[in-house]
């Protein structure tokens, strides 16, 4: 799988861009605030229908426009398809394909695969629980897209749900009246274990799926580590007991009840997935006695890099056991890199089918991802 031509209509800073593009290396070479980023974000958005840089749709619009249009001509098998996505931040986006509109935008996701490499990757093993559940949500719904359905009515249920516990909290202290309020809670309880349990079931298969792949890259990109230094498990916000789904449901709506008065306290939703942490824990014996120690507050500046890299090495090589090469998009990391990583992840990914490469200066990109370039300049992009 590959983009073949990519245009932008009042994207990011272009107001318009026509950029051939074929399989292979190619990279954008520009200093910062050129655009170069702007080109492979649009591609990565066709992708997920999600930046990886901004949580929202308004950065995206040229500042003064209403509306921005990326369109890709993606190779599948010999084949080419022509994906389009209308953004109307504030109003619901559009989505094409062969200029056919699809019935949702989010029937676009997972017809182009990206996997991207950028230096907010830090923030997956240093940042918040809910950047590491962004990584698996992101993952799991390049894999099996109709997620993103499920993900959508989770995040719809829980911010009703968490909206009515506002109303019961208030009840029981005498404000509105306390019978209707959890009447209408206990529906929206269920609504939240059906959503909720397929998310969490889809999750847990993840990142067993995941698990040994992550070890193997980290073994690859840090120096003197074997596969069972890096680890990865799930940890969820209530016990689960059996991992089924009629199980898992069980127990997630018994949780529900037995939190019910602390949920009812705090006015906000404390059980389900958006609870849960993906744990990454390094092996960092003799210090640790032989002991597996979380990575975020253990590890070092190189080791962190070093899983953050796994991390997405490991979705890259999951995604290709599932069939397809996903486009690999490395923006800006070879700076953020020491040499020996630098050159180890060139190496890596050298022989995907399709590399997109964004740096400041060329001598940044390691000459092992030799390919067609490309400056990026006050709006233009031109072949060098």
């Amino acid at each position: 799988m590959y983009v073949s031509h990519l245009t932008l209509h009042n994207f990011r800073s272009y107001a318009s861009a026509d950029v051939p593009l074929e399989a292979g290396v190619t990279a954008f070479i520009g200093r910062n605030g050129q655009g170069k980023t702007n080109l492979v974000e649009a591609i990565d958005y066709l992708s997920r229908l999600a930046s990886h840089r901004v949580a929202t749709d308004a950065p995206l619009v040229k500042a003064g426009c209403d509306q921005a249009i990326v369109r890709a001509a993606v190779v599948r098998d010999g084949r080419t398809a022509v994906l389009e996505v209308e953004l109307n931040p504030g109003k619901t986006n559009r989505a094409r394909v062969n200029k056919s509109p699809l019935a949702k935008s989010r029937d676009l996701v997972g017809l182009v695969r990206t996997v991207v490499f950028s230096p907010e990757d830090l923030t997956l093993v240093k940042g918040d629980p809910s950047d590491r559940r962004k990584f698996l949500d992101d993952l799991l719904v390049l894999r099996t897209p109709r997620l993103a359905g499920v993900r959508a009515d989770y995040d719809r249920i829980l911010r009703q749900r968490n909206s009515l516990l506002k109303t019961a909290g208030a009840a029981r202290r005498g404000s509105t009246s306390q019978e209707s309020a959890l009447s209408t809670l206990g529906a929206w309880d269920s609504h939240l274990v059906h959503a909720g349990s397929e998310l969490l079931s889809h999750r847990l298969a993840l990142v067993e799926a995941l698990a040994p792949y992550v070890g193997k890259a980290y073994a690859t990109v840090a120096r003197g580590a074997s596969r069972e230094d890096a680890a990865i498990d799930y940890r969820p916000s209530f016990d689960l007991g059996q991992h089924d789904p009629a199980a898992l449901a069980e127990a997630f709506h018994a949780e529900l009840e037995r939190r019910r008065g602390d949920e009812l306290d705090r006015g906000i939703s404390l059980v389900g997935p958006h609870r849960d942490e993906l744990l990454l824990s390094l092996g960092l014996a003799p210090e640790a006695g032989g002991q597996r120690l979380p990575v975020k507050g253990y590890a070092s500046h190189g080791e962190s890099w070093s899983f953050a890299l796994a991390l997405r090495l490991a979705s890259y090589d999951l995604l290709r056991s599932d069939g397809d090469d996903p486009i690999l998009i490395l923006d800006d990391v070879f700076a953020e890199l020491d040499t020996e990583r630098r050159a180890q992840l060139a190496e890596l990914v050298a022989g995907a089918e399709q590399v997109l490469v964004t740096a400041a200066v060329a001598d940044d990109v390691p000459a092992v991802l030799a390919g067609v370039r490309y400056a990026v300049a006050g709006g233009e992009v031109t072949r060098v």
